[in-house]
């Protein structure tokens, strides 16, 4: 039923935006034959508005992988540098945050190890709704950031590596079988706030896959029996993204549209001194104003990283042909 909704949604918006363009054409016409530059103008402000919107529902077509539609999770890990990375990562934190509530998704942070100083070491945040996935998923990677560093005395410029790293939420229409002995648990005291009960008892959860090596961990919730279960589900969703990662990986020839994650593999940089520019390394998209960047304005890199995606995966097929 969501799959029969979503295809009836888009081919209503496309036979109303022929109407529309008709309607429009058929206006021009009108108002050249009665030389009526008011009509004219009116027509071609519409047909403005109709590329536009043509633009947004091409973009909403490259989200046609299995999982696209799911919800997601974003997973941020500091790099070496300490107090600078750590804060670099709770920037991200925030950044992704700030771009889920422009789309109207929800939030809720899993997991999330602070910085000794300030910022966090780790975090894992559960964004719910409509194509998370298939919009965030062009955000794995490292990100760098270059400022004056706000911990530093003497205003030195630093450079600080954070990564990025995505991954869909599993439904029931998807089946992943774990092997239980497979999987080591382990638990222990969360830290940060949450009052007496959760800093004092091991409700926080670990989990081990020992062939993949994946690690995932969940702390939110009061109750061990709820990180459990909420672990075991972002474990299946590490899986399932392994799978996925594999499959684009034997289709693009060795991943050929899918940067690296490691440092100096950085597939975006934030310039914030000795200039002001936000550059995606893999589609050449520029901003030059970071902040609202930062504030969770991304749509222009996602858009590109996807296209780039498709376009990529369509020349691997006819290298193979």
């Amino acid at each position: 039923m969501r799959e029969r909704t979503r295809l009836e949604s888009a081919i209503a918006a496309m036979r109303r935006m022929q109407t529309d363009f008709d309607d429009t054409v058929g206006l021009i016409e009108l108002g050249e034959a009665e030389n009526d530059a008011s009509i004219i103008a009116e027509a071609e402000a519409a047909l403005r508005s109709l590329r536009d919107e043509a633009a947004l529902l091409e973009i909403e077509t490259l989200l046609s992988g299995e999982a696209d539609g799911n919800n997601g999770y974003v997973e941020i890990h500091a790099g070496a540098g300490g107090t600078e990375s750590q804060d670099w990562a709770n920037m991200l934190l925030r950044m992704y945050m700030r771009w889920a509530e422009k789309h109207g998704h929800k939030t809720e942070i899993i997991e999330m190890s602070d910085g000794e100083e300030a910022g966090i070491k780790s975090a894992t945040l559960h964004v719910k709704g409509d194509s998370a996935y298939g919009w965030l998923k062009t955000e794995a990677g490292v990100h760098r950031l270059v400022r004056i560093s706000p911990f530093d005395s003497n205003a030195r410029r630093h450079t600080s590596f954070a990564s990025v790293w995505i991954y869909p939420e599993v439904d029931d229409r998807i089946v992943i079988e774990i092997d239980e002995k497979d999987v080591r648990t382990d638990t222990y005291r969360a830290s940060g706030a949450g009052g007496q009960h959760i800093n004092k008892t091991d409700s926080a959860v670990r989990l081990t896959h020992a062939p993949t090596g994946i690690v995932v961990q969940c702390q939110n919730e009061r109750s061990q029996h709820k990180n459990r279960a909420n672990a075991w589900k972002m474990l299946r969703a590490r899986l399932y993204e392994e799978e996925l990662r594999k499959r684009e990986e034997a289709a693009q020839a060795a991943a050929s549209a899918r940067t690296d994650i490691g440092w100096g593999h950085q597939i975006r940089s934030y310039v914030l001194q000795p200039y002001q520019m936000v550059k995606d390394l893999r589609t050449g998209v520029e901003s030059p104003t970071p902040q609202t960047v930062l504030d969770g304005d991304l749509d222009a890199f996602m858009s590109a990283a996807l296209a780039a995606r498709v376009k990529g995966s369509s020349t691997d097929v006819q290298d193979l042909d």
